[in-house]
């Protein structure tokens, strides 16, 4: 599915979303065995309960439903990001500054394709983050996805 479907998804199910008060996290569509899943992920301070999955569900089932933006059957899961929540918007990278997280990039950046260390912000379109105590710069435009990382 081509990012253009996924942004048409994006756009219909967000005010869905804030209009309950909850955050629009994220929105995948994936292939699973023989299966077709479509997963959008909310989130809100204090975290997300199955009430708040549940009422997200019907509402987006019925724009869906009426909208069609994807022909073929798929199942539809509304959940949590979860502990390593993926860092989609610019305000993510304000809001967990100081966070431990993960930034893949779609090519080599210097030597490197995974990177882990602190958020120290981002800065005109380049997430800064601490790694192997110096500072680096990513460009956005490299990052393949970026998350939240838990230490165990």
């Amino acid at each position: 599915m081509g990012k253009t479907v996924l942004s048409e998804i994006r756009q219909l199910v967000e005010p869905q979303v804030s209009g309950l008060g909850l955050e629009l996290v994220d929105v995948e569509y994936i292939k699973e065995g023989t299966h077709w899943y479509l997963r959008v992920y909310i989130d809100k301070d204090g975290g997300v309960d199955i009430d708040d999955c549940t009422a997200v569900s019907h509402r987006i089932s019925e724009v869906l439903d009426r909208e069609n933006p994807i022909p073929q059957a798929y199942m539809l899961e509304v959940s949590s990001p979860g502990i390593e929540r993926p860092l989609r918007k610019n305000e993510d990278y304000e809001k967990y500054q100081g966070e431990l997280i993960s930034v893949y990039t779609t090519e080599p950046f210097q030597g490197y394709s995974c990177f882990t260390g602190n958020l120290k912000g981002l800065v005109e379109n380049k997430i800064i983050l601490e790694h192997e105590d110096q500072e680096i710069a990513i460009s956005l435009d490299l990052v393949k996805k970026a998350h939240l990382t838990f230490e165990f």
